[in-house]
C-alpha cells in the first residue's frame, strides 16, 4: 500500500499563497486517484481537492474553487496543492490521500492517508 508524506504548510498572511506536496511511496502511484482533504479544530474533514489517476479530471470543494489548484507528477510520486488567495478559514491540518477508485469519493473511500501539515492563515 502506498504511503504518503506532506509538506509545505506553515504560517502565512491572508491573500499570501502555499504549495503542498505529499511524496507517495512504491511504484503503484500512478494506480491511485488522490484527494486532499482538512480540517480545522472542532470542525470535521472536509473534502478539498482531488485528481484522477492521469491527472486528467481534477475536483475542488465550492469554497477553494478558482483559489486553489491540484496537480500531480506521476514520474516523481507527487502531488500538488498550490493555495493562493489564503483566508483565515482556511487554517487547517491538510492530508493528502490515495484511492484505488475514481474520485472524488468521501474521505471513507480513501485507502491511505498522510500524517497532515498544518496550514495557518493569519488575518
Amino acid at each position: 500500500q502506498v504511503q504518503l508524506v506532506e509538506s509545505g504548510g506553515g504560517l502565512v498572511q491572508a491573500g499570501g499563497s502555499l504549495r503542498l506536496s505529499c511524496a507517495a511511496s512504491g511504484r503503484t502511484f500512478s494506480t491511485y486517484s488522490m484527494g486532499w482533504f482538512r480540517q480545522a479544530p472542532g470542525k470535521e474533514r472536509e473534502f478539498v481537492a482531488a485528481i484522477s489517476r492521469s491527472g486528467g479530471s481534477t475536483y475542488y470543494a465550492d469554497s477553494v474553487k478558482g483559489r486553489f489548484t491540484i496537480s500531480r507528477d506521476n514520474a516523481k510520486n507527487t502531488v500538488h496543492l498550490q493555495m493562493n488567495s489564503l483566508k483565515p478559514e482556511d487554517t487547517a491540518v491538510y492530508n493528502c490521500a490515495a484511492r484505488r477508485g475514481i474520485v472524488p469519493g468521501t474521505a471513507n473511500d480513501y485507502d491511505a492517508w498522510g500524517q497532515g501539515t498544518q496550514v495557518t492563515v493569519s488575518s
